[in-house]
């Protein structure tokens, strides 16, 4: 029987995302992927609607927001609510799983924010030895 037919309660719980068929290996993908990761952030902000969103993820896409954003809805992380309006109002926001997710991405991020100019530095020492071979 297919695993994602069995009850939750039969299935085996134990996830490792360094192998292959891990489930958990396409969600790791979805947060921590340029746009994935970027959406999560701007969403921990508060809800968003659609071209609000993408303003604030500077440089994606139509497609790709709109592909993010059902991943990351497949995965349980956002929330999207369709308003019955004329024109429709969708609205996204993260779900309490989507919450602490984001919380732990926004730690890296600021982490990574904080750290830029060592990054710069070893970039530029990188190039400069590169370079002169």
């Amino acid at each position: 029987m297919d695993t994602t037919q069995q009850p939750l309660e039969a299935r085996d719980l134990s996830y490792d995302v360094f192998a292959k068929a891990c489930p958990s290996r396409g969600t790791l993908e979805h947060v921590t992927g340029r746009w994935g990761g970027l959406t999560l952030g701007a969403l921990h902000e508060g809800s968003l609607r659609f071209n609000e969103l993408r303003r604030r993820v500077d440089g994606v896409s139509e497609k790709m927001l709109s592909q993010t954003l059902q991943a990351l809805e497949r995965d349980g992380l956002v929330h999207r609510e369709a308003q019955p309006t004329n024109p429709p109002r969708v609205d996204y926001e993260l779900t309490p799983l989507g919450h602490e997710v984001a919380e732990r991405l926004l730690g890296l991020i600021h982490f990574v924010e904080g750290r830029m100019d060592d990054v710069l530095a070893a970039r530029e020492r990188y190039d400069m030895t590169r370079g002169a071979r």
